[in-house]
């Protein structure tokens, strides 16, 4: 499927993820095989924030990337563009204060934040280099932005392994678990058609941010990238 196909069928992601809600932390638990725990733990770490700072977790879902931050009490602002997944986390969480935002259009002021933060969610913009762009906006002078995604495994014996996993094993293991399968069908998808860890990485400075880096989780199946606004 073009990437032109996938921006098609990603307009209506915001509904696909409002259909998975319920049920999309266990299944997403289930088809990384609890891997999504350890890399969620590497985002924190990552980030290394503490108290004083404000933190913007977009694509926050159900806030679950969110949590380990308020439970240390530093201040983070949970958004997504999910009505849906907003109603499931504030149910959880109704200390949080979720936002419904859309990424490419933050509802923030300039320089709001320290540090922006996403996860698993960039490559279902529609304009990722506008999110990035919007991103280093609201984010003040010397801020930090951190983008966890999946990406490319580096091993080429290991990637066609994974990549048959995705579509063949994942949409069956999602029909067990999730209250709407067929999305995780065009999630498989949109993870085969996301670039490589280094175009990401030129994306990401040409959006404005300085020096941008990258690490690779589980053997590139993931990899944590991050920028700095000067």
């Amino acid at each position: 499927m073009s990437r032109a196909q996938l921006d098609k069928k990603a307009v209506d992601v915001a509904t696909m993820f409002d259909t998975v809600a319920e049920k999309y932390d266990l299944t997403n638990d289930v088809l990384s095989l609890g891997q999504d725990r350890r890399w969620r733990k590497a985002v924190v770490q990552a980030v290394g924030a503490r108290r004083g700072e404000r933190i913007l977790d977009i694509a926050a879902g159900t806030g679950t990337s969110s949590e380990p931050w308020a439970d240390q009490e530093i201040e983070v602002v949970p958004a997504d563009f999910s009505l849906g997944m907003l109603r499931v986390g504030a149910r959880r969480r109704p200390d949080l204060a979720f936002t419904a935002a859309d990424a490419m259009h933050l509802p923030f002021a300039d320089a709001s934040f320290d540090v922006v933060t996403m996860s698993f969610g960039l490559r279902n913009v529609q304009d990722t280099g506008a999110a990035l762009a919007e991103f280093l906006r609201v984010t003040k002078p010397g801020g930090r932005l951190l983008v966890c995604e999946f990406s490319q495994p580096v091993n080429r014996a290991f990637r066609a392994v994974y990549l048959n996993y995705l579509m063949r094993a994942l949409p069956q293991v999602a029909r067990r678990t999730s209250s709407n399968p067929e999305s995780y069908v065009y999630l498989a998808e949109s993870i085969r058609a996301w670039p490589a860890q280094a175009e990401l990485a030129r994306t990401i400075e040409a959006a404005g941010w300085s020096d941008p880096s990258w690490r690779n989780l589980t053997g590139g199946i993931v990899a944590l990238h991050s920028g700095v606004k000067r």
